[in-house]
């Protein structure tokens, strides 16, 4: 069992090693001239290092930047950045897919990343134009969602399991997803339970429990996690992606479905460390990357890659981490993250071993995506 709770010194201001920013003037010259291309291998914007061509609109999961990070972009480069927010890889799979959304970098998740490829939604990176990507780590070099890193580059990683309120669940509670479906545990706290609005997320955690992967394609254990997840149904007060961590410092609910980062930023936040706890469930959770990608048709294509060359930079890398408690694929930035971050086993898992990725599974998504939809109806 993994039970995370601690208490974290405040971060303490350091002198940023800011990315150079004005390797062409506002209008940039690759995408005036040519425009953005991608989808197929080869094809990628000629951006030079630190060039900006009009500002940027980031699409991103909520309550995962620091805010200072983007002050910082937009003092040192020139460019406002406008955010917009998702609550999961399906909706941000829909908005893009037609074309025309007017976003520049989107922050998919990996299996998200794949389908994305394949559907052509995805521009090569100039690798060129971002230098900093020599930062990352070694594991996170050669993903199996995009190989050799063509189409994205890592932004954070971390766990999806369950945070819980001590007082309600018990200083001794066990890490386990039985929590939300065993009808026996969880009836002890019914309509004190919120999942994920998600449905490979959602899906996966009731497979874990079941002992079946998390990326089947057998339509037999889809439908038995789905039946689960309708029976869980009675004990569950809301399945919710943006607001999980609120229900839960709130007192709506005490057992509460998401991801690692939101929930130690939400306890940090109310100095909750001796309350509330964050658990890998035992039987498997949801390890996870999310990365940082251009759109192929990105109105500011080289916007985007200084963007993610600036936040590839070591102490940018870090005090992302320091902010948001997820993990970094960042290898050079360790040596700037707080200590009591990087050897936090709840943010850093010592044991990976029933840790998996959610991978693209082809056709089938659209069964998971149905059997979800009809199990919380």
């Amino acid at each position: 069992m993994q039970v995370h709770r601690r208490m974290l010194a405040v971060p303490v201001a350091i002198a940023m090693a800011l990315t150079a920013c004005g390797g062409g003037d506002d209008e940039g010259t690759a995408a005036g001239e040519g425009g953005a291309t991608g989808g197929v291998a080869g094809e990628f914007e000629v951006c030079e290092p630190g060039q900006t061509d009009g500002d940027l609109v980031l699409y991103n999961w909520s309550d995962y930047m620091d805010p200072d990070i983007i002050t910082r972009f937009q003092a040192e480069c020139g460019v406002t950045v406008t955010e917009d927010f998702y609550p999961s890889n399906e909706e941000l799979l829909a908005k893009v897919q037609s074309g025309g959304s007017g976003y520049d970098v989107i922050v998919p998740s990996d299996y998200m990343v794949s389908i994305m490829i394949e559907e052509q939604l995805l521009m090569q990176l100039d690798r060129d134009a971002i230098p900093n990507a020599d930062n990352v780590a070694d594991d996170f070099a050669d993903p199996p969602y995009d190989p050799g890193n063509q189409y994205s580059l890592p932004y954070q990683w971390g766990t999806t399991g369950l945070g819980v309120d001590l007082q309600v669940v018990g200083e001794d509670v066990e890490a386990t997803w039985g929590l939300v479906f065993d009808p026996e545990l969880a009836s002890q706290f019914s309509g004190q339970i919120a999942l994920l609005d998600d449905p490979r997320e959602t899906m996966a955690a009731a497979l874990y429990y079941l002992g079946h992967s998390p990326n089947t394609t057998d339509e037999a254990e889809l439908q038995e996690a789905s039946d689960l997840i309708a029976q869980a149904s009675a004990n569950i007060a809301a399945f919710d992606s943006n607001l999980y961590t609120d229900l839960l410092l709130s007192g709506e609910v005490a057992i509460s479905h998401g991801f690692s980062g939101n929930y130690f930023t939400a306890i940090d936040e109310v100095d909750g460390w001796d309350r509330y706890a964050y658990l890998i469930p035992e039987e498997g959770a949801t390890k996870w990357v999310d990365t940082m990608a251009i759109l192929a048709d990105a109105p500011h294509p080289c916007s985007a890659h200084t963007f993610i060359d600036f936040l590839l930079d070591a102490e940018n890398g870090a005090a992302l981490t320091n902010w948001n408690f997820y993990a970094s694929p960042n290898a050079a930035a360790e040596e700037f993250i707080l200590p009591e971050v990087l050897e936090d086993p709840a943010i850093y898992p010592e044991n990976e071993e029933n840790l998996y990725f959610l991978e693209d599974t082809g056709e089938a998504e659209i069964i998971y995506n149905d059997l979800f939809t009809r199990a919380k109806s």
